[in-house]
C-alpha cells in the first residue's frame, strides 16, 4: 500500500534540514480535523526552541517549501502551529490503483508478527446461565481477538471455566433436595437455566432458614453461618474436594448440562474458544509456589500461620496468599494458572485478561506478585478491563430483578428486529419469510455493534429498541450500507480491472481519504484493544458513502472513466465494511 505518512516523513525531514538546518529523526502527523482544508497536519511547535521562530512563521515557511519541491502536495495553510497539507489528486488515485481490489484491504496475514498472545474471556461461573455482563465479556473478547489476528499476532483465545467451589455446590444440593431427578430433556429447560433455577431454590430456603434462626433470637451474623441449608452445602464441598464419588458423579453430570446450555448461547454469540480451562483442574495450582516465594522471602508467614506479601510499595496492601489452614485463595490458583500458561505455551509473548473492572485491584495484586517473583514475562500481562453494562427499566425482565440472562436478550434482540425489519419502508420489498431470516442477523449485528462501539472501559447503558434503527451509529444502519454497495454493483453489472485517473470531486475525495485510514485504525484498534475505534469508522465509512452515493451519480454517469472510479469506489467501501464488520464478528448481508 502507498502510504502518505512515509512520503510526508522524507518531504518534511528534507525540508526542516533545507530551511532549518535541523536533523530531525522522528515526524508526528495527523489527520487534519474536519473543520479544517488539508489531508494531514504538522504540528511545528515543537519546532520552536531549535529554530527561535515562532509556530506560524515555520508553518508558512515549511509550507512553501514543501509546495515548491514535493509534486505530491498541491496546497498548504496555517493555522497558528498547525502546518495543514493536502496531497494530489494524482497521489490519491495511485493508493486507490493499489488497493482498489484487494478483499484482504487493512488485514494482516496471521503470524506474520511473529507475537503469540492469549486472550481469556468468558470465564462463567457453571451454577447459572450466561447473563447481560457476560455478552460484554464475551463480544469484547471475541472482537479483540479477532483485531489482534487481524494485525498479525497469533492468538490463542481461552476460557477459564469456573466449576467448583461453594456457589456450584449450592445448586449440587439444591436440586438433591427439591429437583426430584428432574433433568434438561425432561424439564424442557436448557441445561445451564435447569441448573441456575436451583441456585434460586438454595437461596430461598437459606433466606428462609435464616429468617427462623434470627426470629428464634440469633444474630444476622450467626443465623447465616448456622442455617442448616449451608452447613450441608459446606459439607457437599468437603464431599467434593475428598472425592466422594457420588458427590463427584452429581458434579459432573450438573456441570455437564451447564456447558450444553452454554454451548447454545456461544453459539448464538458466534463465540468459540481455541483452549479450555477448568478451575477444577487449576485450583491446587499456585501452593508450590507459595513456598518458593517463602525461600526468596517475596512472602512472609504471620503470626496466625498465614502467609502474605506486602506491596504497601506499589501502593497495594498486604495480601494473603495462603490461609492459615493450608488452603489456598483465589489469587494463588491465578498464579499458579498464570505461570503453567507459559509453561505449556513457551512461544507466548503477552498474556490478556477480559474481566470486569471491579476486578482491576485484583490483576494489580497479581502482576505485581508475578513480578516480584522473578517472572520477566508478568510486565507483558494485561487486565483489558471493562465497565458495566445495564439495561432502561423496564425494558427486559430478569429472573430475579437485577440479572438479564443472555438467552432471553437475545430472544428479544430477533423479536425487535423483526419488528422493526417489517415495518421498514427500507425493507418493504421483502416478503415475510426473507425478513424473518434478515432479522436474526440484523438482531445480532444491532446487539453486538451497540456494545462493542463503546470504548470498553465505558459504563455503558444498552438499549434493545434504539439499537435496531436502520439510521444513526448502529449494526442494522451499517449492515443496509454494506447491501447498498452490492445492490449497485449488482445493477452496474460491470468489470471493474481496469485503472483510472479522474479529478476528484470533494466527497469522492473525502471518503478515499477515510478509506486510507482503514488500516492504520485497524493497528489503533489492536494496540488499545478497544473495537470501538473499528466500530466509529465504519459509521463515518457509511456515513460518507451514503452521502458519495446521494452526490456523486454511479449508474447514471456519462464519463466512463469517472463511472468505473465510482463503481470502484464502491466496490472498497464493501470491502472495508464487510472487514471491519467481520472483526466485530457480525455478518453483512448482500441483500436487503
Amino acid at each position: 500500500m502507498i502510504s502518505a505518512e512515509h512520503l510526508l516523513n522524507n518531504a518534511i525531514k528534507t525540508a526542516l534540514n533545507a530551511v532549518y538546518n535541523l536533523q530531525i529523526e522522528e515526524i508526528s502527523l495527523q489527520k487534519t480535523r474536519k473543520e479544517f482544508e488539508g489531508d494531514f497536519t504538522l504540528v511545528t511547535f515543537a519546532y520552536t526552541r531549535d529554530t527561535r521562530k515562532k509556530p506560524e512563521e515555520i508553518g508558512e515557511a515549511l509550507g512553501a517549501y514543501l509546495l515548491a519541491n514535493t509534486p505530491e502536495i498541491v496546497k498548504y495553510n496555517v493555522v497558528k502551529g498547525f502546518l495543514n497539507i493536502s496531497l494530489s489528486d494524482a497521489f490519491w488515485m495511485l493508493f486507490f490503483n493499489s488497493v482498489r481490489s484487494s478483499a484482504q484491504f487493512g488485514l494482516k496475514p496471521s503470524d506474520s508478527s511473529g507475537k503469540t498472545i492469549m486472550l481469556e474471556y468468558s470465564s462463567p461461573n457453571t451454577n447459572k446461565p450466561l447473563h447481560l455482563g457476560h455478552i460484554r465479556n464475551n463480544l469484547l473478547g471475541a472482537s479483540v481477538a479477532a483485531i489482534l489476528q487481524a494485525n498479525g499476532h497469533k492468538v490463542i483465545k481461552a476460557n477459564l471455566v469456573n466449576d467448583r467451589g461453594i456457589h456450584i455446590c449450592k445448586s449440587m444440593l439444591a436440586w438433591q433436595r427439591f429437583g426430584n431427578g428432574e433433568t434438561p430433556q425432561s424439564s424442557g429447560l436448557k441445561g445451564d437455566h435447569l441448573v441456575g433455577k436451583y441456585y434460586v431454590a438454595f437461596d430461598k430456603a437459606y433466606k428462609e432458614e435464616q429468617a427462623q434462626l434470627i426470629a428464634s433470637g440469633m444474630s444476622k451474623e450467626d443465623a447465616e453461618k448456622s442455617a442448616p441449608v449451608m452447613l450441608a452445602c459446606q459439607e457437599l464441598l468437603r464431599q467434593w474436594e475428598a472425592g466422594n464419588p457420588e458427590v463427584v458423579q452429581l458434579w459432573r453430570t450438573m456441570n455437564g448440562w451447564v456447558y450444553d446450555g452454554f454451548g447454545v448461547t456461544y453459539k448464538e454469540l458466534g463465540v468459540s474458544f481455541d483452549k479450555m480451562y477448568y478451575e477444577s483442574n487449576t485450583y491446587l495450582l499456585g501452593k508450590e509456589l507459595v513456598q518458593e516465594g517463602l525461600a526468596k522471602s517475596v512472602f512472609y508467614k504471620k503470626e496466625n500461620g498465614s502467609v502474605a506479601i506486602d506491596l504497601s510499595a506499589e501502593g497495594l496492601d498486604e495480601k494473603i496468599v495462603l490461609r492459615s489452614d493450608g488452603t489456598s485463595v483465589y489469587i494463588t490458583q491465578d498464579l499458579g494458572t498464570a505461570i503453567e500458561r507459559f509453561k505449556e505455551f513457551p512461544e507466548l509473548n503477552q498474556l490478556i485478561y477480559t474481566v470486569g473492572n471491579e476486578q482491576d485491584y485484583h490483576f494489580k495484586v497479581l502482576f505485581s506478585i508475578l513480578q516480584k517473583l522473578g517472572y520477566s514475562w508478568a510486565s507483558e500481562c494485561y487486565h483489558l478491563s471493562y465497565g458495566m453494562v445495564e439495561l432502561p427499566d423496564g425494558k427486559m425482565k430478569s429472573r430475579e430483578g437485577t440479572v438479564v440472562d443472555a438467552d432471553d436478550l437475545i430472544k428479544e434482540m430477533y423479536e425487535t428486529a423483526f419488528l422493526k425489519c417489517r415495518d421498514s419502508e427500507k425493507l418493504k420489498h421483502l416478503n415475510e419469510a426473507e425478513i424473518k431470516e434478515l432479522s436474526k442477523m440484523v438482531g445480532m449485528a444491532a446487539l453486538k455493534y451497540f456494545i462493542l462501539k463503546v470504548d470498553p472501559k465505558k459504563k455503558m447503558l444498552f438499549d434493545p429498541n434504539e439499537s435496531v434503527d436502520f439510521d444513526g451509529n448502529t449494526g442494522p444502519f451499517i449492515q443496509y450500507s454494506y447491501a447498498r454497495t452490492r445492490s449497485v454493483l449488482d445493477k452496474a453489472g460491470m468489470a471493474l480491472d481496469r485503472n483510472v485517473s479522474i479529478t476528484l470531486h470533494p466527497t469522492e475525495k473525502e471518503l478515499l481519504t477515510t478509506l486510507y485510514s482503514f488500516p492504520s485504525v485497524i493497528e489503533e484498534s489492536g494496540h488499545l484493544y478497544n473495537p470501538a475505534i473499528i466500530a466509529n469508522h465504519l459509521y463515518d465509512v457509511s456515513k460518507l458513502f451514503n452521502r458519495f452515493w446521494h452526490d456523486c451519480p454511479i449508474l447514471k454517469e456519462e464519463n466512463e472513466d469517472v463511472k468505473l472510479f465510482r463503481l470502484q469506489l464502491v466496490n472498497l467501501c464493501g470491502t472495508v465494511i464487510a472487514n471491519g464488520m467481520r472483526l466485530l464478528g457480525i455478518e453483512v448481508p448482500s441483500r436487503m
